[in-house]
């Protein structure tokens, strides 16, 4: 008994290990009548390219119909699976109530590899890209320190930025904060939210999220035109932006390049914001209006007429159209909160003197001209005033020095009409 089982046992092995599992010859798919296979499945779960033309042209004909008295007239040349198949491919002429062609499709099996890739590929790069500008940004100032103003503060300021200029900086800023963090908690949600909040947790957080987004999204594309129409003179490139990029804004050589209002890096991260935003906003415009602005078939069709080795599909069903916006928009948006970490480093904590731009809109004198000396010398020539940091008072003779709200101490020291103001850490001391 015990040979006779292990006779079976070695037989069947032997089976298995010299005739393919699931063999893709025409005679197998001829064999199930031609239904698809155990591969077309798992194929199609794994995102790979599968050939269904044999299921796609199957799909009955009148020309087959038998005649009323046959057992298969009330089907015509159609059969049950015909029918399905037809509904699966979107060959089969549905009427719908509300006359929309999204309704007509009752079967889109693309769902798979859209959640395939959300859940995959754009979070690795959410995560990665992310959690990568984090700790380069940590480890550059850890080892370059925070940029300063050579020679310390001149104790006076110039006005960088107007208040209408500010306000749509922080409308764009706050708005895109706010869009950023409510997407990453829909992004990350199932993974992160559920396994430690739970389920409940994650539908309030969810139905909150999505709420702010699609209505901060109104702002962000209002803020993002304002800026454009106010600094896109500003932002044209230039030969000095080639010269800025090569010594690395600074950091390579010795000196600052010179530059205008804006830098050559400020330039690209405007052009980024614009042309970046601008995409975000119109795949979000169409993710806001399901079904109403589809985009991809025909940029799809420019594509190939300018790359026609591309060979991108141009016939795209409402539902892929829906697909590829969210896989689009998440994509751009990612992208975007990468360089926008980085612009945030440069603004606050990387470089001294920054902030007060988008602070109060004075910066100190001595920062323009390190940083921005073209632009300096054009604001001086229009007669912009010079702000002295620090107040005399005569009757007292006492004076205020001039106060780094970054150091949180006095830095510099004013002589007015007689009397040495030393320094002092509480901003003033008495006339000698």
């Amino acid at each position: 008994m015990n040979l006779k089982m292990i006779g079976a046992c070695l037989i069947a092995l032997l089976t298995f290990a010299v005739t393919p599992a699931h063999s893709e010859d025409e005679g197998q798919r001829a064999s199930t009548g031609g239904a698809q296979t155990l591969d077309d499945i798992l194929a199609r779960q794994k995102g790979l390219e599968v050939d269904e033309s044999f299921r796609r042209e199957n799909l009955g004909s009148s020309d087959n119909a038998q005649p009323a008295s046959g057992s298969l007239g009330t089907l015509g040349g159609f059969s049950s699976s015909d029918i399905y198949r037809g509904i699966r491919y979107a060959e089969t002429d549905i009427k719908v109530s509300n006359n929309s062609h999204a309704a007509e499709i009752l079967v889109q099996d693309g769902g798979m590899s859209w959640l395939l890739t959300r859940e995959g590929n754009i979070r690795t790069f959410a995560g990665y890209g992310i959690g990568g500008i984090i700790i380069a940004l940590a480890a550059f100032y850890f080892m370059r320190g925070r940029m300063t103003i050579e020679g310390g503060p001149s104790g006076q300021t110039i006005e960088r930025f107007k208040p209408f200029e500010r306000f749509g900086h922080w409308c764009l800023a706050g708005s895109f904060i706010m869009l950023a963090c409510t997407g990453l908690l829909l992004l990350f949600g199932r993974s992160v939210i559920i396994p430690i909040f739970g389920h409940e947790a994650n539908s309030a957080i969810a139905t909150f999220s999505i709420w702010v987004h699609n209505n901060i999204a109104w702002v962000f594309m209002a803020s993002l035109v304002a800026i454009f129409v106010m600094w896109v003179a500003h932002n044209i490139p230039s030969k000095l932006d080639l010269v800025w990029f090569a010594k690395g804004g600074g950091i390579i050589g010795n000196g600052h390049p010179s530059a205008k209002k804006f830098n050559g890096g400020q330039k690209l991260i405007f052009w980024m914001t614009i042309v970046l935003g601008t995409s975000v906003s119109m795949s979000g415009l169409s993710l806001l209006f399901p079904f109403e602005m589809p985009m991809f078939a025909k940029t799809f069709a420019l594509i190939n007429t300018v790359l026609p080795a591309m060979g991108l599909p141009t016939e795209l069903l409402p539902h892929e159209e829906m697909q590829l916006a969210h896989l689009w928009h998440a994509i751009v948006a990612i992208t975007m909160i990468i360089a926008i970490i980085a612009h945030i480093y440069i603004g606050s904590v990387g470089m001294e003197g920054a902030f007060d731009a988008m602070g109060d809109g004075q910066v100190d004198l001595e920062w323009a001209r390190q940083h921005h000396d073209l632009w300096v010398e054009e604001e001086q020539a229009k007669g912009s005033p010079i702000r002295q940091v620090g107040m005399f008072d005569e009757d007292n003779a006492r004076s205020v020095c001039v106060y780094d709200r970054s150091l949180f101490r006095c830095v510099f020291c004013i002589k007015r009409n007689g009397f040495l103001i030393s320094r002092s850490p509480i901003g003033t001391v008495s006339a000698t």
